[in-house]
């Protein structure tokens, strides 16, 4: 198997970008990234930890629930979750990040990268609350980088065309969690919470 070590054996495959693709990347939201975000229910957050290790955590919401300070500020809301906190550790190691944005029935996504903070401004909390439960957190990012990733990956995907989806899947957090506590809890009783936690939002 021949391993790609160096950055003349990648673009001996794939050629360098054309001059005008790099003119779509932006230091700022344009005026099409912000109808986009203004539209988008769903992101994916990705830190990296001082180690190096990487996290990527989604964060969705009713449409338009990021917040746009101004078109190279963002602000997205740290609602109530499992606790684990990898990402948010993350960015208090190192704040670079990076996201991708969502927007359902449309084929390009949003790419974002740039450094966050982590804030717990009353306001700005009460300003995301949702279902009369205000956020736990806000997560501030100063955008570095800002573009449309082209269509290609959806529509191979077919990922906004119902026809080609598989049937849902039913996770069950209890089957894995009982295994690792050897029995102690059965798995019915956590997936029980779990839906519990569900139907709370």
């Amino acid at each position: 198997m021949h391993r790609i070590r160096t950055e003349e054996e990648l673009r001996a495959i794939l050629p360098p970008p054309r001059p005008t693709t790099k003119k779509k990347i932006l230091d700022h939201l344009d005026e099409q990234g912000l109808a986009f975000l203004a539209q988008a229910p769903y992101l994916l957050l990705a830190t990296a930890g001082a180690d190096g290790g990487i996290e990527v955590s989604p964060k969705g919401d009713e449409p338009g629930f990021v917040l746009v300070e101004d078109p190279r500020t963002i602000v997205i809301p740290e609602r109530v979750g499992n606790n684990l906190a990898f990402g948010l550790s993350n960015i208090l190691r190192n704040p670079q990040v990076g996201a991708i944005v969502l927007r359902p029935a449309t084929g390009e996504t949003l790419r974002l990268s740039g450094e966050a903070e982590i804030l717990a401004d009353p306001a700005l909390i009460e300003h995301f609350s949702a279902n009369g439960k205000p956020a736990r957190l806000a997560i501030r990012i100063h955008i570095r980088h800002a573009y449309f990733h082209c269509a290609r990956s959806i529509l191979r995907s077919g990922l906004w065309q119902p026809e080609k989806w598989p049937p849902a899947q039913k996770i069950s957090f209890g089957r894995i969690i009982a295994q690792e506590l050897g029995g102690e809890v059965s798995g019915q009783a956590i997936d029980d919470m779990v839906d519990a936690a569900y139907r709370a939002l």
